[in-house]
């Protein structure tokens, strides 16, 4: 058994297609999706027209679901919600929270009860991102029958063994290397490359086997775009992987 496990792309186009073509490159066949698909300032309506056409195995992301809520309250000004049909909120909305794939691997955004939750890692008291300790980790993957769990949500890839042999992994972020938030504390996540990233799971006679890849792409427009709209932190994080320190926007209405 040997698929992909992608996250996090929000609204990436470019950065989606080099990693569906690195993908096809190395043969593999399968996909799992992991959420937060269209959430942003860049190509929201053309990012799910292309996940809508290859039909991986999908859940919904928290900005999915809030998405999805906006469309049922009647509306929102936000650029992303604006770009979207009917179409794409009926595909966000028919998404599961969570999904097994395949009897053998279990699929959440941010952990296995909570689509906004950081789960390996957490936002410390001084607004840095640290991981988390294995206690912590192993009571949320309580009860999950599976020999892998995949999450997303905070972008920072991730690997972590669990005390009884199961691996829990975090694909990192297709699309946004690193972003910035107000709650619980002001805090920023920062991959510190602009490459593209997803993982490869495989499953051999030893057990299972979790690799990171980052893909590099040209991230110019892109950056750019998120520029023109005035999300600068989204901006010089897509371009180099850090998040603009200085002069950031007074509204980013969209936090992954």
């Amino acid at each position: 058994m040997r698929f992909a496990a992608i996250a996090d792309v929000h609204g990436n186009r470019p950065a989606l297609e080099v990693v569906l073509a690195d993908i096809a490159m190395l043969g593999l066949d399968e996909v799992v999706n992991l959420g937060d698909h269209v959430s942003g300032p860049l190509e929201a309506a053309r990012t799910a027209d292309l996940l809508m056409a290859r039909g991986f195995p999908s859940i919904r992301g928290d900005q999915d679901r809030i998405l999805v809520e906006l469309w049922q309250a009647g509306g929102s000004g936000r650029s992303d919600f604006r770009q979207l049909t009917r179409k794409h909120f009926d595909w966000m909305a028919s998404m599961p929270s969570t999904l097994t794939y395949n009897g053998r691997v279990f699929l959440c955004h941010g952990s296995p009860r909570d689509d906004a939750a950081f789960w390996l890692d957490h936002i410390a008291d001084d607004g840095c991102l640290r991981p988390s300790g294995i206690d912590a980790i192993e009571a949320e993957a309580e009860g999950i029958d599976a020999e892998i769990i995949l999450c997303a949500h905070t972008h920072i890839p991730r690997v972590v063994r669990l005390r009884d042999g199961r691996l829990v992994v975090n694909p990192g972020s297709v699309g946004l290397p690193g972003y910035d938030g107000k709650a619980p504390v002001p805090y920023v996540v920062e991959v510190g490359t602009p490459h593209a990233c997803y993982a490869i799971l495989e499953h051999a006679g030893a057990g299972w086997s979790a690799t990171i890849r980052y893909v590099p792409y040209d991230t110019t427009a892109m950056a750019a775009l998120a520029r023109s709209k005035g999300m600068l932190s989204w901006a010089n994080a897509i371009a180099t992987g850090w998040v603009e320190r200085e002069g950031r926007e007074a509204d980013a209405s969209v936090t992954p």
